[in-house]
């Protein structure tokens, strides 16, 4: 039986809003987490830990820690810590905006609410996932089946901990008008692949997202699950990137050579999005449809 919080796994959803909270009473926090562990049954509400949080309590999470600055000098990667993170996932918006009371005052006292990121998934792809808001289909080189399991959770670290995931939750501001200056056949090279067809490109320049990316050129093999969504408020709207690894090893090497540690070449993405803010968490796994919080100590 699988003891992972299921909504990693699964597709990402028609609607979603992202909760982001602050911790601001320690001494509530037993309280506020346990709490959490009955609502949070990982399918309609995935759980997201920060590191400060985790502190907190005295305790410690193997691989776990506050997101490092990976800007690069043509690259602004900032980082945000952030004591917890809610993924309220499903079809009906206004189910999560009821849902988001029921949160808010379930983690009071103990966590404040900073931040509320409405998601939902755009259009289908070639390959029937969805699509960001420039167009090109998300998630295409995903791992499936085993091979997702094996990237995005834990194993072998013992009860408490196998079955939990790292994740990593960017988001990304896109600006259309500069994205429209590169044209059709611009914005394909950018990606490194056509939008109409979803094809990579034989010719696209190494700066291309996909060359940049391209999970098996790593060495190791840099595989994380990416369960990101579009978001919009007002007039500004992009991407919240969420990828889920068994460490943030991939994900570092990826941000690295994106920002362009590795040769000096930025990913062309950084010509018209760029992340404006981003922080580590843990997802406990899940027993009983309850998060399994024992290597926390409750």
């Amino acid at each position: 039986m699988s003891t992972a919080q299921a909504g990693i796994l699964q597709p990402v959803p028609s609607q979603a809003r992202y909760l982001f909270f602050s911790l601001v009473q320690p001494q509530a926090l037993h309280a506020a987490l346990d709490r959490l562990a009955g609502v949070a049954d990982g399918e309609r509400v995935v759980a997201m830990l920060g590191a400060d949080t985790v502190r907190a309590l005295g305790a410690q999470v193997p691989g776990l820690h506050a997101m490092p600055d990976l800007s690069g000098t043509d690259a602004e990667v900032p980082t945000t810590p952030t004591a917890l993170c809610c993924w309220l996932r499903g079809d009906d918006r206004g189910e999560l905006v009821r849902l988001t009371h029921i949160l808010e005052k379930f983690l009071a006292p103990a966590f404040h609410s900073d931040r509320v990121i409405d998601a939902f998934r755009h259009g289908r792809g070639p390959n029937g996932h969805g699509r960001d808001l420039t167009g090109y289909e998300d998630g295409t080189e995903n791992p499936e089946g085993l091979a997702a399991e094996q990237a995005a959770l834990v194993r072998g670290a013992g009860a408490g901990l196998d079955g939990g995931s790292m994740a990593v939750v960017q988001q990304w501001v896109h600006d259309y008008d500069a994205f429209e200056r590169l044209g059709q056949p611009g914005q394909d090279l950018a990606m490194g692949r056509r939008r109409s067809d979803n094809e990579e490109l034989a010719d696209a320049p190494d700066s291309a997202h996909v060359k940049r990316t391209a999970q098996e050129s790593f060495e190791p093999e840099a595989f994380v699950l990416r369960r990101s969504m579009p978001w919009a408020l007002a007039h500004k709207s992009g991407l919240m990137y969420v990828a889920f690894g068994h460490s943030f090893d991939a994900f570092e090497a990826q941000m690295r050579r994106m920002a362009g540690h590795e040769d000096g070449i930025v990913d062309a993405i950084f010509t018209f999005s760029k992340p404006v803010n981003g922080a580590y968490y843990w997802c406990p796994p899940v027993v009983n449809g309850r998060l399994d919080l024992r290597q926390l100590g409750l």
